[in-house]
């Protein structure tokens, strides 16, 4: 039989509930079972002193205990006295009338007919010995562990009054009290566990609700239905939990979205190359172009660009899957960037470009870097600037170094991106739609690419807008790591 979550949880709860309840009850009830037998051995030591005090009184009015041998009556009155401030039970008059003959045959051995159940009394446990140690009145060859209490006349021994305790309730009375006891403590623990059952269903209930949504919830994001989300209703760990589900939830629909973005943009991308080489060549072959070197020219750009694009998409899903390898080693990260500088030299003369290097701050530093990736890092960034900036505009190329990082500023000049782009700029795929997304741009994952290897070295890059009119890169790189 396959139980779920809340009845799991209901007997649970309910078997807790229960095993408390009958620990308390065993532990109660023995504790109360203790207490009211030390509450009437109390009494009984009560009643024993007052008999001590009556007998030191009979003692002094007679002056021995010649007059008490052989009177089990007056014995008997005497004990009866001493019960007179208390409610102990009387002794019932068969076992009295028994007393009387024994005693009055001298007798301190019970006879084996005598039902040694009555023994209970406190009237058959106490034993009183004269000043030489003999027996007056008990039975002090059948009673145990009996207690002597030295009874003294001026300061001479007179005797000695002793009593057997009782090691457990027999008496009528206190048995029946007992009882009554272990009823009602029987009935409150009855009560406490039907109410703990009829409260431990509505309790599951209300725990197991957000399991249930959430096992819901779950089902209809297996199912592909990324905007599903679950009420969080508590503070505790499952309103936690329900918190994080609804964050995975928005992760995986943001995803999603991105996802077909990405997919739409890559066909977009490969699309318009692919159209462009597909036009040219269906004209050859239908002869209305022809295949002059200038044609195939053409061609062969189309293929460069879309090689360009495919081998930046596969840099940029290495390095999201960190399966780009990077060897690092120490490395001068400013020689890098001014080898890098000077690879680009003739193709920024080309554009008109006007540069201007200010790298003496943290050229003889050392970072531990991959040099080769450093170096892409850097071409990606002059490409940036090469392909976007317009003809006779300017870059400007300064570092600044402190004891735990190096900084690398690019800022160059006209066209700017808007300051509401800027944040968007390292995202894959996205291009600025303004005046420096022209036609001899990229496919807009240079700067992804160099995000990507920026955070590999444990350092940040940031875009804002230049003083010279266009884009301003920033890119820290630690030190230390």
């Amino acid at each position: 039989m396959r139980l779920n979550i809340k009845y799991k949880l209901m007997l649970i709860i309910f078997a807790a509930i229960l095993l408390v309840v009958l620990t308390i009850h065993a532990i109660g009830q023995w504790s109360f079972q203790r207490g009211f037998v030390r509450f009437v051995y109390s009494i009984e030591q009560a009643r024993l002193e007052q008999l001590a005090d009556d007998l030191k009184s009979f003692y002094e009015d007679v002056g021995s205990w010649d007059s008490l041998r052989g009177q089990p009556a007056l014995w008997l009155n005497l004990l009866r006295r001493s019960d007179h401030k208390h409610s102990h039970p009387p002794i019932p008059p068969r076992v009295e009338d028994r007393l009387m003959r024994l005693y009055g045959e001298l007798r301190h051995t019970p006879p084996p007919d005598f039902p040694h159940d009555k023994m209970r009394h406190f009237e058959a446990r106490v034993v009183l010995l004269d000043e030489n140690g003999e027996v007056l009145f008990g039975f002090p060859r059948v009673l145990k562990d009996i207690i002597y209490t030295t009874l003294k006349q001026n300061g001479s021994v007179i005797g000695q009054l002793g009593l057997a305790p009782q090691k457990q309730l027999e008496d009528v009375l206190q048995l029946q009290f007992m009882e009554e006891q272990k009823t009602a403590f029987r009935l409150i623990a009855l009560g406490i566990v039907l109410c703990a059952a009829l409260l431990t269903l509505p309790v599951t209930s209300r725990l197991v609700r957000p399991v249930k949504n959430l096992a819901a919830a779950t089902r209809e994001l297996t199912a592909g239905n990324y905007k599903t989300r679950t009420p969080v209703k508590t503070e505790d760990e499952l309103g936690q939990l329900s918190r994080d589900f609804n964050t995975l939830a928005e992760t995986l629909e943001q995803n999603e979205q991105a996802r077909r973005l990405w997919v739409a943009d890559i066909s977009h991308e490969l699309r318009t190359p692919l159209a462009v080489l597909r036009g040219e060549i269906e004209a050859m072959q239908d002869q209305v172009r022809e295949a002059s070197p200038e044609n195939l020219k053409v061609l062969h750009s189309e293929v460069l660009q879309l090689n360009r694009l495919i081998n930046d998409l596969y840099e940029l899903s290495m390095s999201d899957l960190g399966a780009l390898t990077y060897k690092k080693e120490m490395v001068a990260p400013v020689d890098v960037l001014q080898t890098s500088i000077e690879m680009y030299k003739a193709r920024l003369d080309g554009h008109n470009l006007t540069v201007e290097m200010d790298l003496s701050a943290g050229a003889e530093v050392e970072l531990l870097a991959d040099q080769e990736r450093l170096q892409q890092l850097y071409s990606n960034l002059l490409e940036n600037s090469l392909r976007y900036t317009e003809t006779g505009g300017r870059l400007e190329v300064r570092t600044e170094s402190t004891s735990s990082k190096l900084t690398i500023h690019f800022l160059d000049s006209e066209p700017g991106v808007p300051e509401s782009d800027l944040e968007r700029l390292f995202d894959r795929l996205y291009r600025v739609e303004a005046s420096r997304n022209r036609e001899v741009g990229g496919a807009g994952l240079g700067l992804s690419i160099c995000r990507n290897i920026v955070e590999a070295h444990a350092g940040t890059i940031d875009a804002k807008p230049s003083p010279h009119g266009g884009l301003w890169i920033v890119v820290t790189l630690p030190l230390n790591g």
